[in-house]
């Protein structure tokens, strides 16, 4: 016969009713469904616009995958979460803000009708967001997600490789790694790259995963990122892990290890291999160029410069495709403030502030250090990349630090008589406070 539902814990099993005073309904587990509606997402970020594929991809067949991921990760987490269970979470209140302000900059249509649609996306994206809150545990279920899809997409990056070695690494590119299956630059190969390698990392610190399983994602990973010679992903990934496992070190005998360990491999390559070190990160530009970070420094001040109305500098000018005089900006600042103005900087940096804020508050733990490196990645990314201000791979990367900074759903259990409790077992009376 099946168990009736209980309320207030024990002695009559879990309060699976969620009807106690002070009790939030919870979710007995997270669906497996939720890692497709993630997965999906992460496909929709993915992009239309990169390298040459092996076999030529129409731009419009790549924006109806990219699109129709959306849609279906949104009607999946509508399918899954059928009562609009929703939790309270600053970061997706936040971009829903954004998503308002994005709106009044794009209703002038000054960006034409596709910064309408770009909004549409963005609200499809936020709304998925919205409500995968239901599990947003504090746990590393999105994180197991996360690296999955994107060593999944790696894995395709790797196969363009060994079937074509001349597309996956171009001329047009200066040798780097592009996406040869699928339409990736090097850019975004690195921080697919980074991101993956950071949080295994971390998990093997944290004892999650086996040695075997990291290796197995972390040895390939690096490869892929020296060969895409993506200079911001490689300094995000050594910057963010650095503060990620010093957050780690006062509570943690491995963590401590792994931080010895990696200041002796860095010294020992700073000292043995300074100059094929100094050739990478150099790419072979030339000392104006490279000042120059690649001719971005040009883009940005001409953006400065550009003669602006009031609406124009509060608003923005509507969501685009992050570019200005035909050339990408590749600064998510700069992008956020030519689209979204300075109440579009304001929210952004207000995002970063308030996952920061709180990963700081948090007591040590595994999660809070994953949290760590995902927002100082985000943070030094945005210098040279593009993407706080509209659904983008950086976007997610943040889902993942708020989910990972969410507070456990738990019942408040009843107080129980002594009576009844002298009938329970002393182990069963203890609880960890995550």
């Amino acid at each position: 016969m099946a168990e009736k539902p209980t309320r207030g814990g024990l002695p009559g099993g879990p309060d699976t009713v969620g009807t106690q005073p002070g009790a939030e309904p919870r979710p007995a587990g997270t669906p497996k469904i939720v890692g497709i509606v993630w997965g999906l997402l992460i496909l929709n970020t993915l992009g239309s616009a990169g390298s040459k594929t092996i076999v030529p991809l129409p731009r419009s067949l790549i924006q109806m995958v990219t699109m129709g991921s959306l849609i279906a990760a949104f009607a999946l987490a509508l399918l899954v979460n059928q009562r609009l269970r929703i939790r309270p979470s600053a970061y997706v209140l936040l971009l829903t803000l954004l998503l308002v302000s994005s709106v009044i900059a794009s209703a002038s249509l000054e960006s034409g009708l596709g910064a309408l649609f770009r909004c549409g996306r963005l609200a499809l994206f936020i709304g998925t967001l919205w409500l995968l809150t239901r599990w947003w545990d504090g746990g590393l279920t999105f994180v197991r997600h996360h690296i999955r899809m994107y060593f999944a997409v790696l894995g395709s990056v790797a196969a363009g490789l060994v079937v074509s070695p001349g597309a996956a690494l171009p001329g047009l590119y200066g040798g780097r790694l592009v996406g040869a299956l699928w339409p990736l630059t090097p850019p975004q190969i690195g921080q697919y790259a980074a991101v993956i390698i950071g949080l295994c990392v971390l998990l093997v610190v944290g004892r999650r995963i086996d040695r075997t399983s990291a290796v197995v994602v972390i040895v390939p990973s690096f490869v892929l990122l020296a060969l895409t010679h993506t200079r911001t992903a490689t300094l995000g990934l050594f910057i963010g892990l650095a503060l990620a496992i010093c957050s780690l070190i006062l509570t943690s005998a491995a963590a401590r290890r792994f931080f010895t360990w990696a200041v002796l491999c860095a010294v020992v390559a700073a000292v043995g291999f300074a100059s094929a070190l100094q050739s990478w990160f150099l790419r072979g530009q030339s000392q104006e160029n490279f000042s120059s970070l690649t001719g971005r420094a040009k883009v940005w001040n001409a953006l400065l410069a550009a003669p602006r109305s009031t609406a124009e500098q509060v608003f923005g000018v509507g969501l685009g495709d992050k570019s200005f005089g035909g050339l990408p900006i590749d600064n998510s600042w700069l992008a956020v403030y030519n689209e979204q103005g300075l109440i579009g900087i304001t929210l952004v940096a207000t995002i970063i502030v308030v996952l920061g804020g709180v990963a700081l508050l948090r007591p040590p733990s595994l999660e809070r250090a994953c949290a760590i490196f995902l927002i100082s990645y985000c943070a030094i990314a945005s210098y040279t990349e593009a993407g706080l201000g509209d659904a983008s791979p950086y976007l997610l990367h943040l889902a993942l630090a708020a989910s990972l900074l969410a507070a456990p759903a738990q019942a408040a259990p009843l107080l129980m008589p002594e009576v009844t409790r002298r009938h329970i077992p002393r182990w069963a009376r203890r609880s960890e406070v995550i």
